[in-house]
């Protein structure tokens, strides 16, 4: 966990020094968990993610006739 104060000292070097070994971590204020944190790869990672869900929503949803075409545009535009 990244304090408020540590992040404040020592800016984005703190955010290197504790992402070096993990792909995300917290920002917290005051000993409470605030924010999270994480590497471009893991956010690219989460990305694609989010988008292999709503491409298989669409299939899903187009195999019951609940679904147009241009869904999965409308899911991308929103994501």
């Amino acid at each position: 966990m990244i304090s408020a104060d540590d992040l404040k000292t020592k800016g984005i070097a703190c955010l290197e020094e504790n992402l070096a070994d993990k792909a995300q971590d917290f920002i917290a204020a005051s000993e409470k968990q605030c924010f999270v944190v994480m590497t471009l790869e893991q956010y690219y990672y989460l990305r694609e993610m989010e988008m292999q869900a709503a491409l298989y929503q669409v299939k899903q949803n187009r195999s019951y006739g609940r679904c147009s075409n241009n869904a999965f545009d409308q899911y991308a535009d929103n994501l």
